[in-house]
């Protein structure tokens, strides 16, 4: 089975692209949301954030987010050591359930794919681009967040042109490009590719 993964930064409308091979029957893990539900039920790395940012971050068990933003903002080594306790434990979580697959590929949809150095356990790697000034508007309207909070979390993830040139394939996503066509015959190659792959 092909270990395919999806990246782009904050808006570039990575779910949106993950949707459409979903709804082709293939399974996606969301690293996002394995994240956050990791941060609430994984009892070691609940105790290690609670060391590092203060128990007070969790009310009644759950992680109070707006109040862990507040706490790393502007701190870019805290940030660092909340990254280095999630990043290994969502990386894990995911190893396992794409062990479990059995459809010809499977996807990984992250943001931080190459910073966190996971997208080396990637046989294929596809990149959503959309302009940055789209990407700081869909980020605005879709999570609250202000001009200077989507900013802030752009400058933490590498450059998004460079971002691309480490993927083998690109998927434009600028409200101009059909992305429904461009998956598709990434699906159809992919499904070629694991056809062709060793062990198949």
């Amino acid at each position: 089975m092909l270990k395919v993964g999806i990246t782009g930064g904050i808006g570039s409308g990575k779910t949106v692209v993950c949707q459409v091979f979903n709804t082709l029957g293939i399974p996606v893990f969301n690293a996002d949301l394995a994240a956050r539900f990791l941060m609430e039920n994984d009892l070691q790395l609940v105790q290690s954030i609670k060391r590092l940012l203060g128990s007070e971050v969790y009310n009644n068990g759950t992680l109070d987010r707006p109040k862990v933003a507040s706490i790393v903002f502007g701190k870019p080594d805290l940030l660092a050591k909340l990254n280095a306790l999630v990043h290994p434990a969502t990386i894990k979580y995911a190893n396992d359930w794409l062990e479990k697959q059995t459809a010809p590929f499977a996807i990984k949809e992250a943001a931080l794919f190459f910073e966190s150095g996971s997208y080396s356990e990637m046989d294929v790697m596809i990149g959503v681009y959309a302009p940055q000034d789209l990407r700081i508007s869909r980020a605005m309207s879709r999570g609250k967040q202000t001009r200077e909070e989507v900013l802030s979390i752009i400058a933490r993830q590498m450059n998004e042109e460079e971002k691309m040139k480490h993927c083998d394939y690109v998927i434009t996503n600028d409200d101009v490009t059909a992305v429904l066509p461009q998956a598709m015959k990434l699906h159809e190659l992919l499904l070629q590719s694991s056809i062709s792959q060793p062990g198949q």
